[in-house]
């Protein structure tokens, strides 16, 4: 009897003629636009299981390394990465990752476009879509904000499809005594009669190899909390190549995301340049955060696609009890469970990029801003826990080979671990919800948008949740104990929206594979964050 070997599963395409996001864009994109996005999708989607998929395992494997001196003992701070993670860097720029947002080849759907292309590259990237989210918020960050230097001398480094001269950012928020909570940072900056100059430690700086950041700081005699905070821009080595004033106090060892440097960084004095006028730091920081929180959502649905088709895939090639267990029911209805999750996680950030390439060319209603508002960090937290249950469940369904390092899941898990803490962790985004209904009286706009008579049969639990939350967002201003519900209403409010906005696509004719098993699935957990 010949010995038994597993069949591989098949290969999948992250980007085909029966795929959601194929029909998405087909029937979004004007059709001169959809034609012209296919061709360059089918062929980066080609590049990514090719060429990126190598590139990525090589760089996890050649993690990064710090060199604090040279061999005769001067202070260098070198970072070596691996050459594969910097290919990467270069592809993204090549393909326009960031680019393509600020090309505008598009018009309002450029946005939309550049997503796309995010929802290929990122699995196979070995996170290098980390960098390229604070890339892209800090080009979005001096469209809006910056004053002529940064765009003429900046801007175009970060948007260019030219890899020889493509740079990225990074963003320097945590300290050691906090990291959502701003208000509390200790970084301090000085004008010495000619430059500021900071002062302070940043305890997790991720894309430490970047050309520039954006960090906030204290000037001397500001106020305290976020109201004395204000915005700087840094460029982190002088003309020489070396760190200005930022010493390097170790890379961190870190669950996932290993082939990404990301570093403790200690500012002796580095010069910096003060952006949107003093005291006003938070406020112009949240335009990059708008960006990279939307990028957090992208790349969720990323890892959740990835982990479905190869579970989908799987299942087709392993038997148990005579038949393939693509055949048991159990099995089916564990795979229609993770592809529901993914569908809502994919409509719910897809439509928010819609709104923000409306919004960056000046096309966005006032209603859409606040929804924008309010639904952005909804749509992070809501996809960053999804992505770590559904990879999860990916990695249950190949059993004893989902275990292990070799099958690539394993990775999956941990890199999609950080998903729900990178750019605001699920309590802190269900606060940030919280103050968008209230300050910015968001929830009449909210209420409309997610309110449709015709869906009252199939989804009765939609109304009832807007019944309820209308109830608590009228007293949670006065009562603050009642913010203890916001985690819940925040998460029910991502499934619902998600659920709508999948709807209103099919019902304007789109087409949406297995929908009638995503719709009955959809039915068996209407509360399921009922806790």
């Amino acid at each position: 009897m010949a010995e038994f070997f597993q069949t591989e599963p098949l290969q999948h395409s992250p980007y085909q003629d029966t795929d959601l996001l194929f029909f998405y864009l087909k029937q979004r994109l004007p059709q001169a636009y959809f034609d012209w996005v296919h061709r360059e999708l089918v062929h980066l989607s080609d590049r990514a299981v090719g060429e990126m998929a190598a590139l990525a395992l090589e760089a996890e494997r050649d993690v990064p390394r710090h060199i604090p001196f040279d061999p005769w003992g001067r202070r260098v701070d070198e970072i070596r990465v691996s050459p594969a993670w910097n290919r990467l860097g270069a592809i993204a720029a090549e393909e326009g990752v960031v680019a393509e947002a600020y090309e505008r080849r598009f018009g309002e759907w450029s946005r939309l476009v550049q997503m796309a292309k995010l929802l290929i590259y990122h699995p196979y990237s070995a996170i290098f879509s980390c960098p390229l989210a604070m890339t892209d918020g800090a080009a979005r960050l001096i469209e809006v904000h910056g004053d002529d230097t940064l765009r003429e001398r900046v801007f175009p480094h970060l948007v260019t499809r030219h890899a020889d001269q493509f740079w990225t950012s990074g963003q320097w928020m945590t300290e050691r005594i906090g990291g959502s909570d701003v208000g509390q940072s200790e970084t301090r900056a000085v004008w010495d009669g000619s430059t500021w100059r900071l002062y302070g430690t940043k305890w997790f700086s991720s894309a430490t190899t970047s050309e520039i950041a954006f960090t906030l700081a204290r000037p001397e005699g500001a106020a305290e909390g976020s109201k004395g905070l204000s915005l700087f821009f840094v460029q982190l080595r002088n003309g020489e190549g070396q760190l200005d004033g930022i010493e390097v106090l170790r890379l961190k060892d870190k669950l996932g995301t290993r082939a990404l440097p990301t570093a403790e960084l200690k500012l002796n004095g580095v010069p910096a340049k003060l952006v949107g006028g003093e005291g006003k730091g938070v406020a112009r920081i949240a335009t990059l955060f708008n960006i990279t929180r939307i990028y957090n959502a992208i790349c969720a649905v990323g890892y959740m696609r990835e982990a479905l088709a190869v579970s989908q895939a799987y299942s087709r090639v392993r038997f148990a009890f005579g038949k393939p267990i693509s055949e048991h029911p159990l099995h089916q209805r564990t795979l229609v469970n993770m592809e529901a999750a993914t569908t809502l996680c994919f409509f719910l950030s897809m439509e928010l990029a819609i709104w923000q390439g409306r919004e960056a060319c000046g096309l966005a209603s006032e209603s859409q801003q606040k929804l924008l508002r309010v639904l952005t960090p909804v749509a992070k937290l809501f996809t960053a826990k999804q992505c770590v249950q559904v990879v999860s469940e990916g990695l249950e369904c190949l059993g004893g080979t989902g275990y292990i390092e070799d099958s690539g899941l394993p990775r999956l898990l941990r890199n999609a671990q950080v998903l729900p803490i990178w750019e605001g962790t699920t309590n802190i985004l269900s606060l940030d919800m919280v103050r968008a209904l209230i300050k910015d009286q968001a929830w009449p706009d909210l209420r409309e948008f997610l309110s449709d008579p015709a869906l009252k049969t199939r989804y009765p639990y939609g109304e009832r949740l807007l019944d309820q939350m209308e109830s608590w967002v009228n007293q949670v201003g006065q009562q603050p104990e009642l913010e203890a519900e916001a985690r819940h209403f925040a998460l029910l409010l991502g499934q619902w929206a998600g659920t709508m906005l999948m709807e209103q696509f099919v019902a304007e004719g789109g087409v949406v594979p297995n929908l009638d098993l995503i719709r009955d699935q959809l039915s068996r957990w209407p509360w399921r964050y009922s806790d």
